[in-house]
């Protein structure tokens, strides 16, 4: 059983919070009352089983509990973790029943005082089944304040007070606080409470040795557990009979008791009561002078405790499982819950780039516009106004100053218009032919599955493409940030080999990940992925068939040269110099073929000098290219 407390209290310990984002409301408010109203139901259902079908019932309680997370109802939570509370306390796992008790306390909204009393209740009673009588009973003061002028939970803390003081041997307390209960039950007209601060009365009745009085109260909570299907309740008084009768010395009379009381026990899994079922045949088989049978009995009562041993370590494994099932369960629908909203921010993003790059679009139109009409009145004017010739001069190089500048935003919006019409609409084309073709039924699936994969590396050639033209288009937006981390490039080539896996294979390009592993820089992450997703697709289109490209990196001073090798065609150093700018940059087909921009090799050169860096090229036509850029390895630029 420690080994078990421990084992719970390092999961507590590891385990981090849910994560705090909650679950969208619906957008219809019934909706959402019909949800707690099932939730409210289940839980309703589950404490009234957990007496009878413990196992039942935390299936249930589970359920209601999973609902409740979706829906963030925090009293539907709280009440869940409080209903497996009390099946793992009927069931005698008292560590575990706590673990879940401290769960609800946190999410019982201080609006529920009586589902707190409860808890604190029911917690106070689980310290008690763990000899910790102090908290015990300060669970109880606290559940009573809880309870307010409620005379139900005010009936239940009076009879787990008068369990506590039994425990105690504080006798006199025990029998005053179970009247106390018992009173407050019958104005309350609870009859499962009542049958319970019965059996609690002839519990005591045993101690202070009145058998009569224990007898009395005894047939009175039989009876009644029967009616209200307390089988715990049940199976503890049959045991209980058996003990009246052992100490009266009517060992015949408390033997069947005794069986009857670890039959029924043994059929709920109350293994307190069983134990003690045998202990109470021993002690009867014993006086009547029958040792075989008390040897037997003893040898049950022996082996109960090894196979108690055995069975609490298996079904305190299980119940960790269990845990960690409902746990990871819950992870999931938070996890669920972020992935959501981080692709609700997304699509925010989005709309936010295109609305964007739509009203710059716009504003350009307008400034052609504009520029036209001034360039007609210009011409009018000059016919009619010869007299203020150099005036005219004067306003004719400032218009055309700024015709100039409108010319370039417009060639870049040419580009882009270009861009995005060329390399989207080949694959989209493709598609649209492919749908068509399908379904027209000139070609099957299996020929659809070999089409998909030629199709595939345009795919993904224009989603580069689209991704470089939205971060050139962000940093024209709003500028840049880094978030500079470690990074190992090691790790980051094995991404990369995985991410342009079926090109390389296309082109049977053989991929060596010869960066260091293990070495770190500091540079943003996001940054570093756009960089050599570039350079490697750059590498693959220019490769040919067989070819090889290389990632390495090596220290250099307080930096770290990072480099993309390739055996592709190379380039002249005319070529190598009008990379790197806007006005002079150019694009190439690849060796099969593949179409590009050459914008992004613009942009690998901004995010590597934004990350503290610098890019430069090494290329022979015909041998090949060698991309390099440079890290910083402390967090300078962090």
């Amino acid at each position: 059983m420690k080994i078990f407390i421990g084992l719970v209290l390092m999961l507590l310990i590891q385990k981090t919070a849910v994560a705090g984002s909650t679950v969208p409301a619906s957008s219809s408010k019934d909706t959402t009352y019909a949800v707690r109203q099932t939730v409210d139901h289940l839980n309703d259902v589950a404490f009234g089983l957990y007496l009878n079908a413990p196992d039942s019932a935390r299936a249930i309680a589970e359920k209601a509990l999973l609902l409740s997370e979706k829906s963030d109802y925090k009293a539907g939570i709280g009440r869940s973790f409080l209903n497996i509370g009390h099946v793992y306390w009927s069931q005698s796992y008292y560590p575990i029943a706590l673990v879940y008790l401290n769960k609800a306390l946190i999410n019982l909204p201080r609006e529920k005082p009586l589902l707190l009393a409860d808890c604190y209740e029911l917690r106070g009673r689980t310290y008690a089944e763990l000899g910790n009588y102090k908290d015990a009973l300060n669970d109880l003061l606290i559940a009573e304040k809880f309870a307010g002028n409620d005379i139900d939970e005010l009936a239940e803390v009076h009879s787990e007070r008068s369990y506590v003081y039994m425990l105690l041997k504080d006798y006199d307390k025990a029998t005053k606080e179970a009247n106390q209960s018992l009173a407050l039950n019958k104005i309350a007209k609870d009859p499962k409470s009542i049958a319970i601060v019965y059996g609690r009365l002839g519990s005591i009745c045993i101690y202070t040795k009145d058998y009569k009085c224990a007898l009395a109260y005894s047939d009175t909570a039989y009876q009644m557990s029967q009616k209200v299907g307390n089988n715990r309740l049940r199976a503890k008084t049959l045991v209980g009979y058996a003990t009246i009768y052992n100490l009266q010395h009517k060992y015949d009379k408390a033997i069947p008791y005794a069986k009857k009381g670890a039959a029924l026990a043994d059929s709920i899994g109350v293994m307190d009561a069983l134990s003690l079922a045998y202990q109470e045949m021993v002690t009867s088989y014993e006086q009547k002078g029958d040792l075989k049978q008390a040897m037997a009995y003893e040898k049950k009562y022996v082996a109960i405790g090894e196979i108690r041993n055995k069975f609490y370590r298996s079904k305190n494994a299980q119940l960790i499982q269990s845990y960690l099932d409902l746990d990871n369960r819950l992870d999931a629908i938070a996890t669920f819950e972020r992935n959501a909203k981080q692709i609700k921010a997304k699509m925010q993003f989005q709309r936010i780039i295109i609305i964007s790059l739509s009203l710059s679009l716009l504003a350009v139109i307008t400034l052609l516009l504009i520029t036209y009409h001034f360039y007609r009145q210009k011409k009018d004017l000059s016919e009619e106004l010869g007299r203020k010739h150099n005036a005219l001069l004067e306003h004719k190089k400032l218009i055309e100053a700024q015709t100039e500048n409108l010319q370039m935003i417009s060639k870049v919006k040419d580009k882009l218009l270009a861009v995005i019409g060329h390399d989207l609409r080949t694959p989209l084309a493709n598609l649209r032919n492919m749908v068509e073709m399908f379904e027209a039924d000139y070609i099957s699936p299996n020929e659809i599955h070999g089409l998909m994969k030629d199709i595939n590396p345009l795919v993904k050639s224009a989603e580069l493409t689209l991704s470089n033209l939205m971060e050139w288009a962000a940093s024209q937006i709003r500028g840049r940030s880094i978030n500079s981390t470690r990074l190992d490039i090691f790790l980051l080539g094995v991404e990369m080999e995985q991410t342009f896996c079926h090109a390389l294979h296309q082109k049977n390009i053989e991929f060596l990940n010869q960066a260091t592993a293990g070495q770190s820089v500091m540079a943003d992450e996001n940054h570093i992925k756009v960089v050599l997703r570039n350079l490697i697709s750059n590498a693959i289109k220019f490769t040919d068939v067989k070819g090889t490209i290389k990632l390495n990196s090596a220290y250099e001073e307080n930096k770290v040269i990072i480099s993309v090798q390739d055996t592709g065609k190379g380039m002249t150093t005319d070529e190598v110099d009008k990379l790197f700018y806007p006005q002079t940059h150019f694009s190439q087909p690849g060796t099969l073929g593949e179409n590009g921009t050459g914008i992004g090799l613009l942009l690998c050169k901004e995010l590597v000098e934004l990350n503290g860096g610098k890019m430069w090229i090494n290329s022979k036509p015909g041998k090949g290219s060698t991309f390099f850029f440079s890290l910083p390895l402390n967090a300078e630029y962090a």
